[in-house]
């Protein structure tokens, strides 16, 4: 089997009869049969490399040169029946796959000329393969969007070293959408208190201090402020060094005998500069209006 520099398949070794059977629909349906013309077409090298490097990141999907070769030891029909048993079982996960791709290259399209160097890098053919197979294990539509956008901008725009993109990559498969619920609160109400995230993302009230709920917005907190992603308020100079907090002397009479509440009111949070990037670039319905 031929491979390119990326060790990919070479999808020009199908055999025309098979290439064609696949083309006219008789194996695939039509949303299908696009990822097909894509890469039979050998004019659009940047787009075959760029959906063989999202294809072969999923465990599910056989490459089409492997299937060529199985003509040599099958009956066409054999071959025929066994693609349109694949296909059957994993139709709903190659159209969203699919579709992801097409509105990707639709978007990279847009921005020209200028960043086909980018889009046939093995540099960002990495962050490719990377993204989709985070993309393929996301159990939610959320999270495939946002990796969805940030391998588009990654590709578009000069958004952040490589090294920050797998990061956020990273994150992504980590965290959960309770967590993005919390930093997306924090990006649109700078300085916010604990109990307005609360509020604002449930609108139907706060619980008892002491209930399983309050203990996972707690959680959500204490691990998005140890990653780094949210913070206290603080205060910088000119250059961007922190001030020390100024310490105030409390009373006795103005001590409390109970614990601060999850839900306090007191100290305002913010994203660091690196959760404002990722939140700008990533987050749904949060678009940087990138040009």
């Amino acid at each position: 089997m031929k491979t390119n520099s990326n060790s990919l398949p070479d999808i020009n070794n199908i055999s025309p009869s098979i290439k064609q059977n696949i083309t006219d629909g008789e194996i695939v349906s039509n949303a299908e049969k696009e990822v097909v013309e894509r890469f039979a077409d050998g004019n659009n090298d940047k787009y075959g490399r760029f959906f063989l490097a999202a294809l072969s990141a999923v465990p599910w999907f056989i490459p089409l040169s492997i299937v060529a070769n199985l003509k040599g030891e099958f009956d066409q029909d054999g071959v025929n029946n066994a693609l349109r048993l694949w296909i059957r079982e994993n139709q709903d996960a190659l159209s969203d796959l699919t579709m992801t791709v097409n509105e990707m290259l639709t978007r990279l399209d847009g921005f020209g000329a200028e960043i086909e160097r980018r889009i046939e890098s093995p540099e960002y053919l990495a962050l490719i393969r990377r993204g989709f197979r985070t993309w393929n294990e996301s159990e939610t539509q959320e999270k495939k969007l946002m990796i969805k956008k940030l391998l588009t901008n990654a590709g578009a725009i000069n958004l952040c070293p490589d090294d920050q993109v797998r990061l956020f990559i990273d994150w992504i498969e980590r965290y959960h959408e309770a967590h993005f619920a919390v930093m997306k609160e924090i990006y649109q109400n700078q300085y916010i208190s604990k109990g307005q995230i609360w509020d604002n993302i449930h609108p139907e009230g706060r619980p008892r201090d002491n209930s399983a709920e309050a203990g996972l917005f707690s959680y959500l907190m204490r691990e998005l402020n140890t990653g780094g992603i949210i913070r206290l308020k603080r205060q910088v100079n000119n250059q961007g060094q922190t001030l020390k907090s100024k310490r105030t002397s409390s009373g006795g009479s103005n001590k409390s005998d109970v614990m601060e509440s999850p839900f306090e009111n007191n100290k305002k949070w913010e994203l660091s500069e690196l959760g404002k990037e990722f939140v700008r670039y990533v987050m749904e319905d949060v678009d940087p209006q990138i040009s």
